[in-house]
């Protein structure tokens, strides 16, 4: 089983909770289902789960709803924990370079803070 976390800044604000209160209702209740999946499922099919290709171990979360896709970045910390680094709506068929670089420095934040 994996648990899934949020990633928190130094002063411990988690921007996925504010992405996640700014989603309406149905979405967030759809995004919530995915999140539930992927703890869940031993093997998570790669329409909800996917490995970014040229990242430093990012992972997408996929969800799809009415036409809308949202994106979830991640990554690992051990085999179990997912730590959910950034959530915007994809608009395109390409990730957002920015979107990517904002996750990867999240990461490398999360992973110096630990060891401190």
């Amino acid at each position: 089983m994996r648990q899934v976390s949020f990633y928190k800044t130094s002063s411990g604000q988690s921007p996925i909770h504010d992405f996640f209160d700014a989603l309406p209702a149905k979405i967030l209740q759809k995004v919530t289902w995915t999140l539930e999946l992927i703890e869940q499922m031993e093997y998570i099919p790669r329409e909800y789960f996917k490995k970014l290709s040229g990242t430093e171990e990012l992972w997408e979360v996929r969800v799809e709803m009415s036409g809308k896709s949202i994106r979830l970045l991640c990554f690992f910390d051990g085999g179990v924990i997912i730590v959910l680094a950034s959530g915007f709506f994809k608009k395109t068929d390409k990730i957002p370079r920015r979107e990517i670089t904002l996750a990867e420095q999240r990461r490398r934040e999360y992973f110096q803070r630990k060891e401190q």
